[in-house]
């Protein structure tokens, strides 16, 4: 299991069995900002942009149209569901990009609800946990090669550990694929956010709170300078471990914190829409990685 997922349901049981003190409150608070954005930024080091241009043209173009349409046909659900705008989008990101971290990273640039953005996370993981034994058996029964069934998983799944998971149980060459293919979706976290940025700025009419939105978070900045750094290669390999670790300890921290925000009264205030969004956007996002491994194979 990931530590992740762990960390977040250890927070929602708390908040809702103990009182949690107040004086808790400012560092779950910066956990839950801070912490994350330089997890996020960190996430970066697994990346090599060379692995990723390794994929050939027509996967990139592929895991491009999976986060382009993914998120596009998500938010037209979404709306046709009457949900939110802020809460479309994070499930839409969320499920189209790399799971908890980029719903959490758009958080951070649209200022969603904090139920909406619980609400998101919460989704990302009971439905990604649900592809990890789904993709396997699926990719079983239609035949599909190692490599295909690998870059589906990569193109479907939601979290990094969700990816490996899947790509574990496909054995093979599939966990190779699965993972480059998640990272190249994981990289376009950062135009995302970019355009979110640029969407926020131009939006608001109100010229000293246009200029508090940068058009491209710093930690987005911190993020594709991490992959940079990587990619060159002048890491020593003793090096990437404790990074790895460190990150996933930042994370961890953050979800835990989100998850203490997690309150089964306010859930309930949601209603049934999000899951009905979920169980589409899922389905929406896997037939896309689905046809473009196949068609790329």
């Amino acid at each position: 299991m990931s530590p992740l997922l762990i960390a977040i349901v250890i927070g929602a049981v708390m908040a809702n069995v103990v009182t949690l003190p107040p004086r808790l409150k400012p560092g779950l608070q910066f956990s839950s900002k801070r912490l994350l954005r330089v997890g996020v930024a960190l996430l970066g080091m697994q990346l090599t942009f060379s692995d990723i241009l390794g994929l050939g043209p027509a996967a990139i173009t592929v895991v491009v149209m999976i986060v382009a349409l993914g998120i596009g046909g998500t938010m037209l659900m979404g709306r046709m569901l009457g949900l939110s705008w802020t809460q479309r989008l994070l499930i839409a990101c969320g499920f189209s990009i790399c799971g908890a971290a980029a719903a959490a990273a758009v958080d951070g640039v649209v200022d969603a609800e904090d139920e909406e953005l619980v609400t998101a996370i919460a989704l990302v993981v009971v439905f990604g946990t649900i592809l990890i034994g789904v993709i396997p058996l699926l990719s079983h029964v239609m035949g599909l090669s190692d490599e295909t069934a690998g870059m589906w998983a990569g193109g479907a799944v939601h979290e990094v550990a969700q990816v490996v998971a899947t790509g574990g149980a496909l054995g093979g060459a599939a966990l190779t694929v699965a993972v480059i293919v998640k990272l190249a979706r994981v990289v376009l976290l950062a135009p995302v956010l970019a355009v979110l940025g640029w969407r926020a700025r131009r939006r608001d009419r109100d010229r000293a709170s246009a200029r508090t939105v940068p058009l491209v978070p710093l930690f987005v900045v911190a993020f594709l300078l991490c992959a940079a750094v990587r990619t060159t290669g002048i890491l020593p390999a003793g090096v990437l471990g404790p990074i790895k670790l460190a990150q996933t300890a930042l994370l961890t921290a953050a979800m835990f914190a989100l998850g203490t925000g997690v309150h089964i009264a306010a859930l309930r205030r949601v209603g049934p829409r999000p899951l009905v969004l979920a169980t589409l956007s899922t389905v929406w996002v896997s037939s896309i990685a689905l046809v473009g491994a196949v068609l790329t194979q």
